[in-house]
């Protein structure tokens, strides 16, 4: 886990050496696994039971400058794509409920906060900066990824996940 935390803090100080323009096609294959409790309480929310859907599955912290700045174009996205089967999870990382909670009270969004509060799940989904994003297909396959920050709601973003809702 200490590894993980000196790559995230790297990645951080780096800046934008490891951000990359834009969506990245991916070779598609089987997203990992990814339960864990939401924010909201409740049954913890499994990426699984979001199949037949496109789903952004975005981990994040509210520590990081450009997590924060991307947050609303997500719920923009959400609110656009409401009437398809388009979901959105954030995933934050390493923080505590009242962290995510408090920052939310600045931030609002709709969309499920899952919490990864001991970062089982960076390895796994290969997350070594933040914001760190993919696109997962109707089938459950990781299609695209993204190491940085956009504005979701822009044209070519939109464009990429119209074209994964198209697909059968």
């Amino acid at each position: 886990m200490k590894r993980v935390w000196c790559l995230l803090l790297l990645a951080l100080l780096s800046g934008s050496a490891f951000a990359e323009k834009g969506l990245k096609a991916l070779a598609p294959k089987s997203a990992p696994p990814l339960v864990l409790p939401t924010l909201a309480g409740g049954p913890k929310t499994e990426l699984k039971q979001l199949r037949g859907k496109v789903v952004l599955v975005n981990f994040w912290a509210t520590w990081c400058p450009p997590c924060r700045q991307e947050m609303p174009s997500m719920q923009r996205l959400g609110d656009k794509l409401a009437d398809k089967p388009f979901a959105i999870l954030g995933v934050n990382v390493g923080e505590t409920p009242a962290q995510v909670g408090g920052f939310l009270k600045i931030v609002p969004v709709r969309f499920p906060i899952a919490l990864d509060e001991k970062g089982q799940n960076l390895d796994a989904w290969q997350v070594f900066a933040f914001p760190t994003s993919y696109l997962v297909d109707k089938q459950g396959r990781v299609r695209y990824g993204l190491f940085g920050s956009i504005e979701w709601d822009e044209p070519e973003a939109v464009q990429v996940i119209e074209s994964l809702l198209a697909e059968p």
